[in-house]
């Protein structure tokens, strides 16, 4: 497993779970729930670093 599937692996499993293709409309699906669970593992570490 390359860096960049397992940086893309949250998103390409959603896909999977709900039945679409992961490069279906050019991954913008898989790109918004990668999106969304970087960000909160992202806030998640600045609040504990800044506590």
């Amino acid at each position: 497993m390359s860096f960049a599937e397992m940086l893309l692996w949250p998103g390409t499993k959603f896909c999977e779970r709900v039945g679409i293709d992961p490069m279906n409309d050019a991954g913008l699906i898989r790109w918004l729930i990668n999106t969304l669970v970087y960000l909160i593992v992202s806030l998640v570490v600045v609040w504990i670093v800044a506590i």
